[in-house]
């Protein structure tokens, strides 16, 4: 099944493509290779060949026909030009002298320059001899016929005709076989892939895509698909956590409302009581809108619907008016808050987004630090970015839940009695992630200090 799905895939069609482009690029790499060789070769057998028949025209035009045969003679004995074909004829073409046997019938009524097979002077030969000679006919009508051998240039030709069947074979072979390899093992991990996304659908996102340890792009892609779906698993129990706790934590104010009509309901009317339950149901009402406003608004901080709103802000600017909201606040309940800051730290971002975020952090100071305590909240330049934080000295947090107060409706025991949705920090925890600061936490020793870090603002020395 996989060898078939392998044959049928894309990547696999793409190979042979490929192959088949560089199986006709070393055709041609060959082609041109014996093509420049023989030429080369076969211009110097000319050139050798048109030297020795103008000497032995010489030596006609000098002594005559005796004086051709006398040179020719010479020549076949001393055997001077390497793999050298003679032969005079009579006008009728019978052999007069040389070292060919009778004049090639190919050659016969043509003059110039030819190939041809005919058997030389090694009858016992047993491959025919591949000959080029160049043939004219001389004034007085005999015919003279100069050539050589050229067996080796044929032999190498043959040989490169070899070696290029030879290697157009072993490349299609390994060429095939790696094609088959690599697409194997491609198909293979993407239906390992596939297999996981099936078993997903019909089991929920508890499958993670198998790794394989070799750490190349496909064990990259694995594990960014298994972040990915672990991300996605976390989202779903948040889902679920805030459904419980929407719940849970509307269940509440709604029974106590309906307890409330329900009394009313049951007694006669009386405009004092009558005005004081509608004020009381109202309030009760106001609170569960304000849950559902700060679900809305966390919502659309995730959608990263703000940025088109993005600028570049200054931090301490906006710090300083939070601060300016909250310090009458804080010194009716005989508390202290204060500002530290540099004078301008620009950051990137929504000013009414990190407006709400420093203002919900001073909030939960207040309402979860000492009673008449010190809040300070310090703005400053850090590693090319902004930094603010905003610290308290309350009864702090425990190290194994500062995670947890970032999910929404998380609240720990001791503060279920304070006012509040326990949506404030999963506001600056989503307002946190769409600028790209990290949300940090430390020991204030005592009290609790949380510390926005920002990037490099893109456009930085300009304000709002």
């Amino acid at each position: 099944m996989l060898l078939a799905k392998t044959l049928r895939s894309s990547t696999f069609k793409r190979a042979l493509i490929w192959i088949a482009i560089f199986g006709a690029i070393v055709v041609v790499l060959f082609g041109y290779v014996y093509w420049s060789t023989s030429s080369y070769v076969l211009s110097r057998s000319d050139q050798a060949i048109a030297a020795e028949y103008a000497e032995l025209y010489r030596a006609y035009a000098t002594g005559g026909r005796n004086g051709l045969i006398a040179a020719i003679e010479k020549r076949t004995a001393e055997d001077r030009f390497e793999g050298g074909i003679y032969l005079l004829a009579d006008p009728s073409f019978a052999p007069v002298v040389g070292n060919l046997e009778a004049w090639p019938s190919s050659l016969q009524g043509i003059q110039g320059w030819h190939n041809f097979g005919e058997l030389a002077s090694k009858p016992d030969a047993v491959d025919r001899p591949v000959l080029r000679a160049r043939f004219e006919t001389l004034p007085d009508g005999y015919h003279l016929l100069v050539g050589r051998d050229i067996s080796d240039l044929d032999g190498f030709a043959k040989r490169i005709n070899t070696a290029l069947a030879l290697v157009l074979s072993l490349i299609f072979v390994l060429a095939g076989a790696a094609s088959i390899s690599v697409t194997r093992r491609t198909v293979g991990r993407i239906e390992a892939i596939n297999a996981t996304s099936r078993a997903i659908m019909q089991s929920g996102l508890g499958k993670r895509i198998p790794l394989h340890g070799t750490r190349d792009e496909w064990d990259q892609l694995a594990d960014n698909l298994n972040s990915m779906l672990e991300r996605i698993e976390a989202l779903m129990r948040e889902v679920r956590q805030v459904t419980d706790n929407v719940a849970h934590d509307l269940r509440t104010p709604l029974t106590r409302m309906r307890g409330r009509l329900e009394r009313a309901c049951g007694r006669p009317r009386d405009p004092a009581s009558d005005q004081s339950l509608i004020e009381n149901t109202m309030a009760e009402l106001d609170g569960v809108l304000r849950t559902f406003s700060s679900l809305t608004r966390i919502s659309q901080i995730e959608a990263s619907n703000q940025r088109a709103a993005f600028g570049t802000v200054d931090l301490a600017k906006i710090a300083s008016e939070v601060v300016e909201l909250f310090d009458a606040a804080t010194e009716e309940s005989g508390g202290h808050l204060s500002l530290a800051r540099d004078q301008h730290v620009f950051v990137t971002g929504d000013r009414d987004l990190l407006f709400d975020a420093i203002a919900n952090l001073v909030d939960n100071a207040i309402k979860h630090g000492r009673e008449a305590g010190q809040i300070t909240v310090e703005v400053e330049h850090s590693d090319g970015g902004g930094v603010i934080s905003v610290a308290d000295d309350g009864s702090g947090l425990p190290t194994e839940e500062q995670e947890n107060v970032f999910k929404r409706f998380y609240r720990l025991e001791r503060s279920r009695s304070t006012p509040g949705s326990g949506l404030g920090l999963s506001v600056v925890a989503a307002v946190a992630r769409l600028h790209g600061a990290r949300i940090e936490m430390f020991d204030n020793r005592p009290g609790l200090k949380v510390q926005l870090r920002f990037p490099s603002p893109t456009n930085p020395g300009v304000g709002d």
